[in-house]
């Protein structure tokens, strides 16, 4: 026997989970508007490079990740809390994610493309998300 307790997931929780969009998310949505009334055109979430970018301008060759800061756990922030239940678990579920990133990261550098993050919490304020933008490609 397995020293490891197996936790049943509420149906609601269950339900709260399945929702969690990964593709087209308000935050992705938002950068996507600044980036068009720049002028900036772009594709999305290509399959041929790594981590399957959301946003790729490959005039650029850019690629933008649009991270939920919750999940991605962008430091010192108030939106990547830690639950409080099944610590472990969330431990290492957000540990796994942020060597993912990195990853990705990483690949993306030896393709000689330029990534870029863009948190959730950045998405809340127009300007500066646009000047952020400005400063990537000036």
């Amino acid at each position: 026997m397995s020293s490891e307790v197996i936790h049943k997931v509420s149906e609601q929780r269950s339900r709260n989970m399945s929702a969690i969009k990964s593709k087209n998310t308000k935050p992705e949505i938002k950068v996507r508007k600044v980036l068009h009334s720049m002028g900036y055109r772009f594709r999305l979430h290509s399959k041929d490079l790594p981590g399957s970018p959301d946003i790729v301008l490959p005039k650029y060759k850019t690629v933008i990740f649009v991270h939920g800061c919750f999940w991605h756990r962008h430091e010192n922030c108030k939106y990547a809390s830690t639950p409080k239940t099944r610590k472990d678990f969330w431990n290492k579920k957000f540990t796994e994610n942020i060597k993912r990133d990195s990853d990705i990261q990483e690949k993306i550098k030896n393709l000689d493309w330029r990534s870029v993050v863009i948190w959730e919490c950045e998405t809340k304020n127009i300007e500066n998300l646009r000047d952020k933008i400005i400063d990537v490609f000036s």
